[in-house]
C-alpha cells in the first residue's frame, strides 16, 4: 500500500527527520522560472549551498521550464526553512539578473509526503523523467 499525503500551499507543513517529500513549484501564470543554462545552473547553485546549511538530501530533481520537481529526505533542520532559503533566493537572483520584479513562484511549493518503498521507487524514476517526456531532453 502505498501512503502519501498532499500538503496544498498555505496548509500547514507536516516535517520530521527522515520523511520524504515530493515538492513541486511552478512559475506565477505558469510563466517560465528558467530562462536559459545560467537561470538552471544558478539555481542547482543554490540548492546545493542550502543543502550545505540544512541536513537534508536531494535525491532525485528535475527542472524545466516553468516548475521544478524536487525528492527531498528531510533532516533535523527540516524543509521549510531548505525551500524558504533557496526559493527566496532563487527567486531575488531571477528578478535581479532579468531586471525583473515581483513574485517569481505561483504560491508556496507543494509537497506530498510519501512513506513507502513502492512510492519512492516511482518518484526516483519518474522524476528525472519529467524533462524527457516534455520533449526538453
Amino acid at each position: 500500500m502505498i501512503f502519501y499525503t498532499s500538503i496544498r500551499p498555505g496548509q500547514a507543513r507536516l516535517d520530521a527527520p527522515g520523511l520524504l517529500h515530493h515538492i513541486m513549484a511552478r512559475g506565477i501564470e505558469r510563466r517560465a522560472i528558467f530562462l536559459d543554462k545560467i537561470d538552471y545552473a544558478g539555481f542547482l547553485q543554490r540548492l546545493e549551498i542550502s543543502l550545505g546549511k540544512s541536513p537534508n538530501q536531494v535525491l532525485a530533481w528535475a527542472l524545466m521550464p516553468n516548475h521544478f520537481h524536487l525528492l527531498i529526505r528531510s533532516g533535523s533542520g527540516g524543509v521549510p526553512a531548505l525551500m524558504r532559503r533557496l526559493m527566496t533566493g532563487y527567486a531575488a537572483a531571477f528578478n535581479h539578473r532579468h531586471r525583473r520584479a515581483g513574485p517569481l513562484f505561483q504560491n508556496r511549493y507543494k509537497s506530498i509526503i510519501c512513506e513507502e518503498e513502492p512510492y519512492l521507487l516511482e518518484l526516483v524514476r519518474c522524476i528525472p523523467l519529467n524533462p524527457l517526456r516534455a520533449g526538453l531532453g
